[in-house]
Parts: C-alpha cells; structure tokens; sequence
C-alpha cells in the first residue's frame, strides 16, 4: 500500500498535469481569485461531512479541500512565487516552533498555558517579521503591537468576534462565569429595545452590533462554535418551514396564503414532530417519520 507521501505526490502530478499546455481547459483558466469561492465552500462541507458522522464522506471531503491547497500552490509555482514545498516547510516550522514544550525545554501544566505560549511566541514572530520589512530604514516609526494582532479584518463578521475574544480570554480579559454574560446580555437587549424606541437607526446598528458580539463571546465561553451553530440553527428552520409548506400542500393550500394563526399551529405541529422522531430514536421504539435531528442542539434555538 503506498504511503501518504506517495499520494501526496500524485496528487500534485496530477494538478501539475491538469494545468500543463495539454491539459484541462477549465483548470487552466484559474485564477486564485477565481478559486476563493471553492476554499470557504470546501471548508464547510469538511464541518457537514465531519458532522454527519461518515468517514468515508469525511475523508473525501478533507481531501476536496486538500486538493485546493495544491492548486493554489500549484498556480504559485508556475509564476515563481512559492511552492507547495515551501507551504509544507513553513507549517512544519511553525509547528515545531510553537510547540516549545514538545520540542524545546519549555514547561506547560495544561492547554491554558499552551495557548498562551502560543499567543506570545505569535507575538514575537510578528515583531520580527516587521524588523525584518524595515531593515535598513533609518529610525523607522515602531507600529504599536497588541495581543489582538493577527485577527483578518477580512474574516466573516462572527469569526472575526470569535477569535478576538478567544485571544483577548488567552490574555486572561474573560468573564469568571456564563452568568456575567447573560447579565451581559440582557443589558444590550435592553439597550436595543431602547434604541428602536427612539427610532435612532444608527444606534440601533450599534447597539445590535453589540448583542450579536456579546452572543459569540457566549458560544465561545460555553465552547461552542457560534458559526456552526448558527449555521445548524439555520437548517433546522429551513428544514421546519419546508415541512409546513408541505403540510400545507397536503390540505390544497398554500403556505403563504395562510393566516398567521394557521402558520403558527403548524410550526408546533413540525416542532411536536421532531421532538417525537427524537424521542423515539433515543428509546429505539420507532424509526424516523421526518426530520433529521441535530447533532447538537446549543447554541441552535430559533426564538420558539
């Protein structure tokens, strides 16, 4: 049987090949541009694949998203800018060098203190990159540096707040309990309500702003990823309203003609279901009639 190695290496003959003058049209075509939309949608068909609990689905998933990181890397190398060698090396290294306490002489009692060193060692990388960029400049201004450095202003909105506050929490600026959050919580709600009274639009945005952050402060505090629980909590309602819809159907109406109490009934109706296919699972009396559970229900409630 051949090793990882190996197929690594077919793996990049086979992208090398698919971009060669002979080769593939479309492969030729791209762009790492063109190819930034396959790197998030790769990603989160990882987390859905990881979630459904098939290996083997699992593994081809891993391996879509590996397949970008060649490609990327691949597209680099024809313009001599890197390699996929040089992309290896560099997190090899980096492990290696943040990893103190396995390859060094460095102690760590537990994770905490793992992260920490990590946060630090982050740091000091950064600091030297920048006295790297401003060699032979003469009395160069100093960029004030932060804990917070490394946060992509380009991230999505929830995975920028989330990592923030993971690195503020390293830094030990984090609540004692989940209780200080939900008084936190309902400060802001309030704040909201106030807002919209005043019909102030911009504090309004504002004070929203605030809510959502404090909510991903939650999810991280209880260690729950915000973004895959919001992204759980949005399949269970598209998957609720597409059961009403069909239920409507059934009764020769349609969904959106209904009254409002009508909607209602049978979104209790869709949720009493669930809960019932649920129930049944767990006691091995039934199999399933409709909808497919969650894998985790926190962080996942649709305000019903």
């Amino acid at each position: 049987m051949a090793s990882a190695g190996e197929w690594f290496e077919k793996l990049v003959a086979v992208q090398k090949r698919l971009r060669a003058p002979q080769g593939c049209p479309w492969d030729r075509e791209q762009t790492h541009a063109t190819l930034r939309p396959y790197l998030i949608e790769e990603a989160y068909e990882v987390i859905d694949a990881l979630d459904s609990g098939d290996d083997a689905k699992f593994a081809e998933e891993m391996g879509d998203l590996l397949l970008q990181v060649v490609f990327h890397s691949e597209i680099a190398r024809e313009q001599a800018r890197f390699t996929l060698a040089d992309v290896v090396r560099e997190i090899h290294d980096k492990m290696v060098r943040r990893h103190p306490h396995v390859f060094g002489k460095v102690r760590a009692k537990n994770s905490t203190e793992v992260l920490q060193n990590w946060e630090r060692i982050k740091a000091s990388e950064r600091l030297d990159k920048d006295a790297s960029s401003k060699n032979g400049a003469s009395n160069p201004p100093q960029k004030p540096t932060s804990l917070l450095d490394g946060v992509s202003r380009g991230l999505p909105a929830m995975l920028q707040g989330l990592q923030l506050t993971r690195k503020a929490a390293r830094a030990g600026f984090d609540w004692h309990d989940a209780d200080g959050i939900f008084e936190k919580l309902r400060e802001e709600m309030a704040e909201v309500r106030h807002a919209l009274a005043e019909k102030d639009s911009k504090k309004a945005e504002e004070e929203l702003g605030d809510l959502l952050f404090a909510v991903v402060n939650l999810a991280r505090f209880v260690q729950v990823d915000p973004e895959i629980a919001l992204k759980k909590a949005n399949g269970k309602f598209q998957r609720r309203f597409m059961e009403m819809e069909k239920a409507a159907l059934q009764g020769d109406r349609t969904f959106d003609g209904l009254p409002r109490e009508d909607k209602e009934s049978l979104w209790d109706a869709v949720k009493h279901g669930e809960k019932r296919n649920v129930d049944a699972r767990k006691s091995g009396n039934g199999e399933s009639q409709g909808v497919k559970p969650q894998a985790s229900r926190m962080g996942a409630s649709n305000g019903r």
